[in-house]
Parts: structure tokens; sequence; C-alpha cells
């Protein structure tokens, strides 16, 4: 039988090797084509794609089926579930490899992209700049086509000039950034707020006015630590939670 072939992953041995490797497999099941085989390779070939060991690939692979993307039969294999939905906990642990990961595998409409002022609550991020260029995008799930979150990102127009818009319709902009703009981004910083949808954002997710939506801003800095791309990311409140893994081990 034809087995599903995931992407490669570059590991960082810095941070936890099961999720990382969860993330890229959770980017590849999302992603992939409509004729793609859904049964998955096994625990040890999967281990030896990613250079991991088995303890480490079955961790993730147990990720990944309690989100319901994977289901598992003992002596049958394991199998990508056909009717899987984005619909897990937005984390924001990882390189910026695992962070393409995550926001991979959506369906991206791009509604229109051009400069704007910059913000007074983001001029802290572009010092001396009076002008930004605004990317607006809303993000499908690819099951559903039910809008599953909107983003603007704010991009330097040094760095803007060097993006091509089509390329925000098929990957995350932190990927474009990188592999497009030819920007070594070195840190992405995030903060997180509930929020009640304004009519705009109300309208562009398909909720009710005054609904919950998870409010993430992300400031992204390339080498020279500079703000190259503030993105403000609107999830819907009743597709998304937030959560955060902390290293208590102090080292």
């Amino acid at each position: 039988m034809t087995v599903f072939a995931p992407d490669s992953l570059e590991l960082n041995r810095k941070l936890p090797l099961w999720y990382q490797v969860s993330q890229s497999l959770r980017a590849s099941i999302l992603g992939r084509s409509p004729e793609a085989p859904l049964r998955l390779p096994t625990e040890e070939q999967l281990a030896g794609h990613y250079g991991v060991s088995v303890l480490t690939m079955r961790q993730a692979l147990k990720e990944l089926e309690l989100e319901g993307l994977i289901t598992r039969h003992r002596r049958r294999g394991t199998f990508i579930t056909p009717t899987a939905r984005h619909g897990a906990p937005v984390r924001l642990l990882g390189s910026v490899d695992t962070i393409v990961a995550q926001q991979s595998g959506e369906t991206i409409t791009l509604l229109d992209h051009g400069p704007v002022p910059v913000p007074g609550e983001l001029a802290e991020h572009f010092p001396g700049l009076a002008e930004v260029v605004r990317f607006r995008r809303v993000r499908h799930d690819p099951v559903s086509g039910e809008p599953a979150n909107y983003a603007e990102n704010l991009v330097h127009p040094e760095i803007a000039d060097r993006i091509d818009p089509a390329a925000l319709e098929r990957w995350p902009m932190t990927k474009v950034l990188r592999d497009v703009a030819g920007v070594a981004v070195s840190r992405i910083a995030n903060t997180v707020q509930a929020r009640l949808a304004d009519p705009p954002v109300a309208r562009l997710l398909g909720v009710p006015l005054l609904s919950p939506i998870l409010h993430i801003t992300g400031v992204e800095y390339d080498e020279r630590e500079r703000a190259v791309d503030v993105a403000r990311i609107h999830y819907r409140g009743d597709r998304f939670s937030f959560a955060v893994t902390m290293d208590a081990t102090g080292e």
C-alpha cells in the first residue's frame, strides 16, 4: 500500500524534538493534496525520516492523535483522518521552522496590500518611518472553507519591496520573509489578548458582532534586531484556544 510522504524538517536541538516533529507532520497533513495517501509510514520509518528516536516519534504521533488528525489501529497502522480540521491550541513555542509549520496548511486569500501610515501604537517598532506596507489576508479552513483567522502584516517598506504578493497566498508571512525576501528572521515576540470582534473583524471571520476573539500581535526581528514585520492576527474564539509550554528545569 502506498504511504503518505511527509515534508522534511531541520531540527533545533534546543527545543523539544517531539513538538517540532508533531508540528512539521501536522503541516504536511493539513497541506496534503486530495489524492495523497492516507496511510502514514510506520513509527520506525517516520523516526528515521525525521532523525529522532522511536519514543520521540511516538510522542509526536500521540499529540496528533489527540488533535484528531490521525487514527492508530493495532496491526493495521496509522492513518490520516480524512475529515481532519484545524482546531488545535495556538502554540507559541518553537523555532522559526516550527512557527512556519504551525501556520501552514490553511487556504489563504490576499485581500489587499499597500502603504499606510504607521499606527501610533506601533510607532516604537518603526522609528523614523511615516509609512509601512500593509498586507491583509484571511485564512480559511481547507476542509470546511470557513474563515479561521484574519491577519494584517505591517512590513518595513525596504522589506516589502522584495515581497511577491502572490507568495502570500501560498505561504505564511514568516516563510515569505525568510525564503522570498531573504530576511534572516532572528526572533519573534508575541503578545496575546482576548478581545471582542468589531464590525470589520466580525464580517471577515463570519461571526456575530462582539464575539470573543483571540488577538495575537507578533513582532518579527532581523539579525540587526530591527522590526521588519508586525503581524496582528485575529483568531475565531470558537475555533482556537491558547497554550504555552515553559521549561521549569532551570537549565
